[in-house]
């Protein structure tokens, strides 16, 4: 559920009168089904790399609904003993309130839904009205309960986590806070487009800027928008590269699907962005603006101090249009 951004940084080692001493230390590759970058700025060399893997393996191990033997394919398979981490009881603590103040339209038990639809790493199914009504009832997050031992409680063994919409924030969260525990002060960390940032770029004396990609630009990437972040995160999220075409009737499938109605949503909102003090709930929210309506979107954001989003949509002749809060156009890079 995630919009692949660019993020654009001073790429010279050296720079001005301090070229002597800040040096770009640079960690990238593959984690999580997608692709990671971290930079950070100091005054030695130095290589995080075994660190940032410990913290990949034990996400995985938590929250991956692709491996079978993580905490939470044993939870989604009905083992109601395991005793989860701090890591899932974070990201369930953050999935209820973004559940909460979204009105329901982000939903992390949909992955019943997600599997059927062919987005997740169950089976996937041939779907009618009254197929998607039966799987309904094993949907909804009053449905699920953290107990105060670590246990989690499901009303429907059936009942299935898909932390895929907030779990690749969490994740960046806690490659920040390692960073952090290293004292660094100057950092950007990128997963699979989602980012964080701390400081600035200290080689190049600037903020750190981040690109957002054009939604309607189908080969190749190009920016629609760049921003300055520094001590905040942002995450996007759109359907124009994650759908699925039934090879049969040709029809497309986006993997936004609306936990009210169970079906796939293709809507006039065709990307969103959103900025937060947490990667987190960054992802969380942008996920949300792509199930809900525009104006419930919009009047969400004047309730919330701590968002600033980014909208891009088609109105009702279809033309392209943007809508940003006051604080993210302050953001934008002139």
């Amino acid at each position: 559920m995630i919009q692949r951004i660019l993020f654009t940084v001073g790429l010279a080692l050296f720079f001005g009168c301090n070229s002597n001493t800040l040096i770009k230390n640079h960690n990238a590759g593959n984690a999580l089904g997608t692709t990671y970058s971290i930079i950070y700025i100091s005054d030695v060399e130095l290589d995080y790399q075994q660190e940032i893997d410990s913290v990949f393996q034990v996400i995985n191990q938590s929250l991956s609904t692709y491996i079978p033997t993580s905490d939470i394919s044993k939870i989604n398979n009905g083992d109601s003993t395991i005793r989860v981490d701090h890591m899932f009881q974070e990201v369930f603590k953050t999935s209820s309130l973004v559940f909460e103040a979204s009105n329901g339209y982000f939903d992390p038990t949909i992955g019943v839904m997600a599997n059927a639809w062919g987005f997740g790493p169950g089976e996937q199914l041939e779907l009618d009205s009254l197929k998607v009504d039966s799987l309904l009832k094993y949907v909804g997050w009053d449905k699920v309960k953290l107990n105060h031992d670590g246990t989690i409680t499901k009303n429907h063994s059936e009942l299935r986590f898909d932390f895929n919409a907030v779990a690749k924030g969490y994740t960046i969260d806690r490659l920040g806070a390692l960073l952090d525990a290293k004292g660094l002060e100057n950092y950007l960390v990128e997963l699979g487009g989602e980012v964080i940032t701390k400081g600035q770029n200290r080689i190049s004396g600037k903020q750190w800027s981040v690109g957002i990609d054009d939604p309607q630009v189908e080969v190749g990437r190009q920016l629609k928008q760049i921003i300055f972040l520094e001590n905040k995160a942002m995450a996007s999220s759109g359907n124009y590269r994650k759908f699925r075409i039934d090879s049969e009737t040709g029809k497309k499938y986006v993997h936004t699907i609306n936990p009210k109605t169970g079906y796939t949503k293709n809507s006039n909102v065709l990307a969103t962005s959103v900025v937060a003090g947490s990667c987190a709930e960054a992802d969380a929210y942008a996920t949300a603006f792509m199930a809900m309506d525009l104006e419930d979107s919009k009047n969400l954001l004047t309730n919330q101090d701590n968002l600033e989003a980014y909208i891009i949509y088609l109105d009702e002749r279809g033309e392209t249009q943007e809508f940003m809060t006051p604080g993210f156009k302050s953001l934008i890079k002139q």
